[in-house]
């Protein structure tokens, strides 16, 4: 849906980092009861839904990943010019195979298919070059109020939180973009 916004408006995307639930620990986490009781009432079934109709496999989420490393990771793929090819990717494993993505291999694969060098992504991951960033990044995205994922902040003044149909993306777009 992204790549479809990109190619119809005048838009750029620029993915930041946000903690959904920043006290997930290295290994991850059970997911918490009030997830388990939304997937059992069918909440999955939407994303399905969507997932679907924008050509995409979904996955539902077995457990909660700490997104720590992929965000660092990002940051490194973004500096070297595959920001959105390999963000597309982690997208893929995560929702589209289930995989973890604080799980390095997973990362090494995302990387090699974005074409980034993975030992040099982790090398310097590892090295805590991006850790500043991401951290400041993370908190300034909680200093302007966004506490879901997705969140898209347009041009500073809208914002669509969660995974909405395209339709709200265009009547946002139509708000603020000049007309014909």
């Amino acid at each position: 849906m992204v790549a479809k916004l990109e190619n119809e408006y005048d838009v750029e995307i620029d993915w930041k980092p946000f903690y959904l639930r920043p006290d997930t620990p290295p290994e991850g986490m059970d997911l918490p009861d009030y997830v388990k009781r939304a997937q059992a009432s069918g909440a999955d079934k939407r994303l399905q839904e969507m997932a679907q109709q924008n050509g995409l496999d979904f996955v539902p989420t077995k457990r909660l990943h700490n997104t720590r490393l992929a965000h660092e990771a990002h940051a490194y793929a973004a500096e070297n010019g595959q920001g959105k090819a390999f963000h597309h990717a982690v997208f893929q494993k995560i929702y589209g195979q289930g995989l973890d993505i604080s799980d390095w291999q997973v990362l090494r694969q995302a990387a090699s298919e974005a074409g980034l060098d993975p030992d040099d992504m982790q090398r310097t991951v590892d090295g805590g070059k991006y850790t500043q960033l991401v951290m400041e990044e993370v908190q300034l995205a909680s200093q302007i109020g966004v506490t879901g994922v997705p969140t898209y902040v347009i041009n500073d003044r809208y914002a669509v939180v969660g995974a909405q149909p395209y339709e709200v993306f265009k009547n946002a777009l139509k708000k603020i973009l000049p007309g014909p």
